[in-house]
């Protein structure tokens, strides 16, 4: 087998072709405590692990120690890995979820981890853990059948088998997808990307050809399945489905500090009004409002 990508930056997602010849080489989990888990490490410690809301912290601890093989299933991370062939032609559904929650090596694993320290700090404390849990599971999913759907197109259209047997494996996808979402909740007309300063409807596109240009044999189709289901959301359809499915879910007691907040800066709880510097009030404006502001920014 030919592994044709090399872990690089946060977002990436490993690639793996000549798939039937890699499933013959399962191996078994190795703790592997390189260069990646020290800077992960580093990271949470400095970061603070008792300040990650509680499903981030979970989902980066959970991700971590299957890494490790602490937690030991019975599978080889490259048994699961994501391919237009395992999903439409095998039958093997389980990989739609297991192969977001694998990585390849412990510098994979840091760069997705520490994105998503990042982007969980951000939309977990926004949407309450409740919500943001299910939005990871929904993202993932919706990711994957993405990712199988854009493979199939592109074999079709090309004429090429060989976009139905690239394998993948990574969270990166998912991180895509919460990046559009970040992107969408900031305020700011611009954004930083790798030291580019581009406009906000643009940050996900930019970063996407960036990556592609750093590391040529990223996934493109991984990371443009992320960034299709973010779009998805926050354009509406996803976002009514989540909706509907947050609804359906009981209301769990959580820590306040991780519950939705709706307070604004500068204003007082209760009131209708935000205050600038000069102590003179401004009437605050709608959700409806806010919300028509931010879908502008995506509008071409």
């Amino acid at each position: 087998m030919t592994q044709v990508l090399i872990a690089h930056k946060e977002h990436t997602v490993k690639i793996y072709t000549d798939y039937d010849s890699k499933l013959k080489m399962a191996r078994e989990r190795r703790p592997v405590v390189g260069m990646g888990m020290l800077l992960l490490a580093h990271k949470l410690y400095n970061v603070g692990m008792d300040t990650l809301p509680p499903v981030t912290l979970l989902a980066i601890v959970g991700q971590t120690l299957l890494f490790l093989g602490i937690i030991n299933p019975p599978w080889d991370r490259y048994d699961v890995c994501l391919s237009g062939e395992s999903i439409l032609y095998y039958k093997d559904y389980r990989r739609l979820i297991l192969s977001a929650i694998e990585h390849a090596d412990d510098i994979h694993l840091y760069y997705n981890m520490a994105s998503l320290i990042l982007k969980g700090q951000s939309l977990e404390r926004r949407f309450g853990s409740l919500k943001f849990f299910i939005l990871l599971v929904i993202f993932t999913l919706a990711t994957s059948l993405t990712y199988v759907g854009l493979a199939w197109v592109a074999a079709e259209a090309l004429d090429t088998y060989s976009y139905m047997r690239q394998c993948a494996i990574g969270f990166s996808g998912v991180l895509f997808a919460l990046k559009v979402l970040t992107t969408f909740f900031e305020s700011g007309a611009t954004h930083y990307v790798h030291g580019f300063v581009v406009p906000a409807k643009y940050a996900v596109w930019a970063e996407l050809i960036i990556i592609q240009i750093i590391v040529p044999k990223a996934s493109f189709v991984g990371h443009l399945s992320g960034i299709l289901v973010g779009l998805a959301y926050v354009l509406g359809p996803l976002k009514h489905i989540i909706d509907v499915i947050c609804g359906m879910v009981p209301v769990m007691e959580l820590p306040t500090a991780y519950r939705p907040s709706y307070t604004y800066t500068h204003s007082t709880v209760g009131s209708n009004s935000q205050q600038d510097g000069s102590g003179m009030s401004y009437p605050q404006p709608s959700a409806e409002e806010v919300r028509q502001r931010r879908l502008h920014r995506y509008q071409y």
